[in-house]
């Protein structure tokens, strides 16, 4: 169909209007506003429906909110902590990490995120592993299993969990699940109604009251936590499905990491899966000892839990990258699927590597996300320059969101290193204060550098000029993907 002079100009008129829109909704963001004009001149109106669909302003929303006792009780958790800090009465267990002061407290007085440091923590980098560990303590629950994940898949493994926490449920045991409406999309009514007809839970986050159509492909939760009992607490990147145990011939091996934790810090995990719960519309979880008993934990690692989300105008997770990247010393090992951060990240990490910290960032060899994995791409590249070194990861597909500063601190969870995970998406991590942990992330690094190619500033500049164009439409585009 040809259009007419007449037409053409309507449709201008009007891509103006819809413009002025974006501009006027997203004007506390120049950088996404930017993003968004150039999407609505290269794809004019149908690119306002793309905006609709992924731009919605959650900042003014609360969306997780503590009942008045709650902030009483977990609040005088946080008054006493402040206390001993201003009192110069607060000390670590291991006194080599009291340079890290700052950051902790930093996360206590702006982010009210609690340090515990009776804990004991096991990391798993491998899919099988962590599946058959989370399975044998759901086996031995003899209270309560809270689990919430961002992607359960229909296939064997997630079926084979369900079943699990069916019988549980049988059993007595209160079972609670939640999953992301996007990111749980595969996932069949059919194979949850044993579970609830059991008396288990489930709740599903920012349920779609369209019959399936779901406006908000933003802001998903994107956490991966599990709490049995109020005692074990699990937190990472493995989502539920045969592939995250490398069971995907297509993607073939899954390389992730999830810390298993014994200590008070599963009781700040245990408070974020209380408010989550809450916000799917379900029974009111309520503060009581059954779900926090006394843990004497016999551990000696330091934790504080950060969770971040579009609630808050606070990027609390960024903090606590950047603020980790500024105190580094001697080494920096990053591992992310998506390499998409703001310019204060990036600023900090060439800073860091020009002051002769050794940066080094390991990402995946295949695009998950086309777009996503060019920009990837164009801002590694970026921090070639500055003698940063960057790996690909040849066995399979790295998913890992971890980070290790001068082996003595990490941090370890579901935030990718990009403004999704700093802005738009519902995560929580663990920043881990123990050169035992730190230097085990730093060898499972080194280790897969062996699996990896490193990406030279030689190598980057001999790109194909089609490389070369993808790579700058999707840095033009990266502060919407």
């Amino acid at each position: 169909m040809m259009f007419t002079l007449g037409s053409l100009s309507w449709i201008f008129v009007i891509n103006i209007l819809l413009a002025f829109i974006v501009i006027f909704l997203e004007r506390k963001d120049p950088t996404a506003t930017l993003a968004w004009v150039l999407v609505l001149l290269m794809i004019p109106i149908l690119g306002f429906v793309g905006y609709i669909f992924l731009a919605q302003n959650f900042s003014r929303k609360k969306l997780f909110e503590m009942k008045i006792i709650e902030k009483k009780i977990y609040g005088s958790y946080i008054e006493r902590q402040e206390e001993a800090i201003k009192n110069n009465k607060f000390e670590m267990n291991e006194k080599d990490l009291n340079q890290y002061l700052d950051l902790i407290k930093m996360n206590v007085f702006s982010n009210k995120s609690h340090y515990s440091q009776d804990n004991q923590i096991k990391v798993f980098t491998d899919g099988k592993d962590k599946f058959r560990d989370l399975k044998d303590s759901i086996e031995k629950a003899s209270n309560h299993i809270h689990l919430l994940y961002y992607i359960i898949k229909d296939d064997e493994t997630s079926r084979s969990l369900i079943e699990l926490l069916t019988k549980k449920a049988e059993e007595g045991v209160e079972v609670r699940l939640i999953y992301d409406s996007i990111g749980g999309r595969e996932v069949k009514q059919s194979a949850l109604k044993e579970l609830k007809e059991a008396g288990g839970l489930v709740g599903e986050f920012f349920k779609s009251p369209l019959f399936g159509i779901n406006l908000k492909m933003n802001y998903r939760n994107h956490r991966k936590i599990a709490i049995i009992d109020g005692k074990i607490g699990y937190l990472g990147g493995f989502n539920i499905g045969d592939e995250y145990k490398g069971l995907n011939e297509k993607i073939g091996y899954w390389r992730d990491t999830h810390v298993k934790i014994y200590g008070s810090a599963v009781r700040d995990l245990q408070i974020r899966f209380m408010l989550d719960w809450r916000s799917t519309g379900k029974d009111d979880l309520s503060y009581t000892p059954k779900y926090f008993p006394y843990i004497d934990g016999e551990g000696n690692q330091g934790v504080q839990i950060i969770s971040s989300g579009p609630d808050t105008p606070y990027e609390r997770i960024k903090q606590n990258y950047v603020k980790m990247i500024s105190m580094a010393k001697k080494s920096i090992y990053i591992q992310t699927p998506y390499f998409v951060p703001d310019a204060s990240v990036i600023d900090t990490l060439k800073i860091a590597s020009m002051s002769g910290v050794d940066v080094r960032l390991m990402i995946p060899n295949k695009p998950d996300h086309p777009f996503v994995y060019w920009a990837t791409l164009n801002y590694a590249g970026e921090l070639l320059k500055s003698g940063v070194k960057v790996y690909t990861y040849e066995n399979g597909f790295l998913h890992a969101k971890t980070m290790v500063v001068d082996e003595k601190i990490a941090s370890v969870g579901t935030a990718n290193f990009d403004v999704r995970s700093f802005k738009l998406n519902f995560e929580v991590n663990a920043i881990i204060y123990s050169k035992e942990t730190s230097e085990f992330l730093q060898k499972a690094f080194e280790k897969d550098i062996e699996l990896s190619n490193e990406l030279t500033r030689e190598l980057y500049l001999e790109r194909r000029l089609t490389v070369r164009f993808k790579e700058s439409v999707s840095r033009l585009l990266s502060p919407i993907l």
